[in-house]
């Protein structure tokens, strides 16, 4: 094994071991905390701040979105631009905006879920929405690691990415439209 082989096994191997350990740091303090159903958001208590936080997933959604779309922008995989078009610097740093907003934007949704319900598993939404939960911030962490890594392959930055972005999704799709279709 070659000596670059071997640096990017060791940077994956810490990635991963990253993300699993935050993954099962976010679990435990989860699933280790009293659920309080009359904690606050912003205010709002109850079905209010349930409202509140699918108002606020959405959000996040769409900023997940504009990252897919910057993130593709930057790799010149939109349709419409060649692979000789220049990408304006401006695309990476709003790129960069978008995911410190998006991530602030998940901490008091996050935090809010884990006060209010913690763990919970008593069904197949639910228990997707927890999991995902805790995974986002796995995956997040893994993310950052990967771009700040020069010895990994080029196309782990874009999976981690798309990772990201189908996270939020799952989140968004077992709460924020569950919520808005139950209604």
């Amino acid at each position: 094994m070659n000596e670059s082989r071997a640096r990017a096994a060791v940077t994956g191997t810490a990635v991963v071991a990253v993300a699993a350990a935050v993954t099962a740091a976010v679990y435990l303090v989860a699933d280790h905390h009293t659920p309080d159903y009359a904690t606050s958001l912003f205010g709002q208590t109850g079905q209010d701040s349930v409202r509140l936080k699918a108002q606020l997933g959405t959000g996040l959604l769409a900023l997940a979105l504009v990252q897919l779309a910057l993130a593709l922008w930057m790799y010149r995989r939109l349709p419409g631009l060649s692979r000789s078009d220049r990408t304006p610097r401006a695309v990476s740093r709003t790129h960069r905006l978008v995911g410190v907003v998006a991530f602030a934007l998940s901490i008091p949704i996050a935090v809010h879920c884990i006060l209010t319900y913690g763990i919970e598993m008593s069904t197949s939404r639910t228990a997707a929405h927890s999991i995902a939960g805790c995974f986002f911030y796995g995956a997040f962490a893994a993310k950052v690691l990967v771009v700040r890594s020069r010895s990994l392959h080029r196309w782990v930055l874009p999976v981690m990415g798309g990772l990201l972005v189908a996270t939020v999704a799952v989140l968004w799709y077992t709460a924020a439209w569950w919520f808005f279709t139950s209604q």
